[in-house]
């Protein structure tokens, strides 16, 4: 079983934790890693995009010429794609890019990307209280102090305000309870920084 250190907020080593083998010690599933994070970006996607076909723009009902003798290309709209304020050419519609994931699928890339962190070593464990006060200083400098700089992604076990709040103004920082915590967040930080009751809320749901 993959073993950790585990750290106060002040980043003094405190003890070691056993994690799960199941969960942290998984072999890494690329190919599922690959499809979560595709599902993950394309879930994100509004598809809200539209514009007007020359059946919808307004105008164009007379011909703007006769269609022999002017010595101009015969036209029968002004409202055609190649006029000025015609309709678009196959315009994009208001559409879903939904992706979806079995439940099989997304509990095995979860495990995946868990294993990824402990395996390249940028898991960092910590047992600690909730944050006392909003104070964006206090984040810097627990993040500091256990050293997680850069693109960091902090995992609570419940949602925890003060820390929100204190750390949504330090770039890079993302913070996520254990319950909204998605595949591509783990993937896309450098330092992934789980609090010690989330571990084991983790090893309760995955394994």
């Amino acid at each position: 079983m993959p073993k950790v250190s585990v750290m106060d907020m002040s980043g003094k080593i405190t003890g070691e934790l056993e994690l799960s083998q199941r969960v942290f010690g998984a072999e890494i599933n690329k190919a599922v890693l690959h499809q979560a994070v595709v599902a993950y970006l394309a879930n994100q996607r509004q598809g809200n995009q539209s514009a007007l076909t020359r059946a919808e723009v307004s105008g164009g009902g007379a011909k703007p010429w006769r269609q022999k003798g002017t010595g101009r290309a015969r036209q029968g709209s002004t409202r055609a794609p190649q006029w000025t304020h015609g309709g678009i050419v196959f315009a994009p519609k208001p559409r879903s890019y939904r992706v979806s994931l079995n439940k099989k699928q997304r509990a095995l890339a979860m495990r995946s990307a868990l294993s990824s962190k402990v395996a390249d070593g940028t898991i960092k464990v910590v047992d600690g209280e909730k944050f006392a006060e909003i104070k964006t200083k206090s984040a810097a400098a627990f993040l500091k102090a256990i050293g997680a700089e850069g693109k960091t992604l902090v995992v609570t076990g419940e949602v925890d305000k003060n820390l929100v709040l204190s750390a949504r103004n330090i770039p890079g920082v993302i913070t996520a309870p254990v319950n909204a915590l998605s595949v591509y967040d783990i993937l896309n930080c450098d330092n992934f920084v789980i609090m010690k009751d989330a571990v084991t809320k983790l090893e309760e749901v995955y394994a």
